[in-house]
């Protein structure tokens, strides 16, 4: 590695100078982790990421996120995409289990919290996330048991792991211009739009490459991305998180591991070991929406998941209820 390059990198963009001099130190700690194992960064096995985080995991969990952020800019500075792939797979929702436990307590105190998780603190980030969904099972058969299956929605409705922030007074202003049927089809066009720079540019749509088919799979179907309304609710799809992987395999289990985007529970579609405990959990899935739709609306959506890997469909379609007076003034 360039030292001196990579430094110009991160200073360029715009990182802090404490920050630089901690992503270095993470990277020269990795660098020297390689050399033990007779590998070097240039040749980075992607899968083996897992390897070290665990390792840090071990003696220091502190240094995780240190460490993936500043892993995150060794790839882009490289164009080792295939890392930040491997990246988001361990980090992604990281904090969901986090959200969860505060928010029991919030809601339901911290003795019925500490009930739930009793001799099983949450796994930080960086442990393998196909270790995670046995976790998963054993916290929500605890939580359903103590607390019911309405108050167990409730809990995973709102998102654990919240969403990137959206342009909401541009999104305002252009569905007042608009309607809501004219405004879903350009987010819809202006997600293709997206998905072809990608393509052009060998970049990656959040964790994965974007090929021909996947645009024209998407190109021809409103309810990716934003989605189609139907009366007062609307209907969207989730873009799989390894669509190609998940349009490759001929296993249905395998298809549904590569559709789901969550770490906590997407594991046991892979070793098909799915069961009843798990049959909530896309409620969560559903509340990223939801966390959207509120701010546009400036009101309290409901949403909810219609079909998902999770209970053996091949898509995740989720369905978001609006009230018809929130609506009507959008229809034209």
């Amino acid at each position: 590695m360039d030292e001196k390059d990579f430094r110009k990198y991160l200073i360029e963009q715009n990182v802090d100078q404490n920050l630089v001099k901690r992503y270095m130190n993470r990277i020269h700690e990795y660098n020297s982790y390689l050399e033990n194992e007779r590998k070097t960064l240039e040749d980075i096995n992607p899968d083996e990421l897992i390897n070290y985080t665990e390792y840090l995991v071990s003696f220091d969990k502190e240094l995780v996120l240190d460490f993936l952020r500043a892993i995150i800019h060794f790839a882009n500075f490289t164009k080792n995409y295939d890392l930040i792939t491997s990246v988001i797979d361990i980090s992604e929702s990281y904090n969901a289990m986090d959200t969860l436990f505060s928010r029991i307590a919030e809601i339901h105190g911290e003795e019925i919290r500490d009930a739930i998780f009793k001799e099983m603190p949450v796994p930080p980030v960086g442990v393998d996330p196909e270790k995670k969904p046995e976790y998963t099972k054993a916290i929500l058969r605890r939580a359903e048991e103590i607390l019911g299956e309405d108050n167990i929605i409730e809990l995973l409705s709102p998102c654990l792991h919240g969403r990137p922030p959206d342009d909401i007074p541009g999104d305002k202003k252009k569905l007042k211009e608009l309607g809501i049927d004219k405004f879903l089809k350009e987010k819809h066009e202006e997600l293709v739009i997206r998905l072809q720079k990608h393509r052009e540019e060998g970049t990656l749509e959040f964790a994965q490459y974007i090929d021909n088919e996947i645009i024209e799979t998407i190109r021809n179907d409103n309810m990716y991305g934003f989605g189609i309304r139907e009366g007062n609710t609307i209907y969207t799809k989730k873009i799989p998180y390894q669509f190609r992987k998940s349009l490759d395999t001929q296993e249905d289990n395998l298809k549904r591991f590569y559709i789901c985007y969550c770490p906590w529970v997407r594991g046991a579609m892979k070793e098909n070991t799915v069961d009843e405990s798990l049959q909530h959990f896309c409620h969560c899935s559903a509340g990223w929406y939801k966390l959207y739709w509120d701010q546009i609306f400036e009101h309290s959506i409901k949403a909810e998941p219609v079909t998902t890997a999770l209970d053996g469909s091949l898509e995740c379609k989720i369905a978001v209820h609006i009230p018809e007076e929130i609506l009507k003034p959008f229809i034209k």
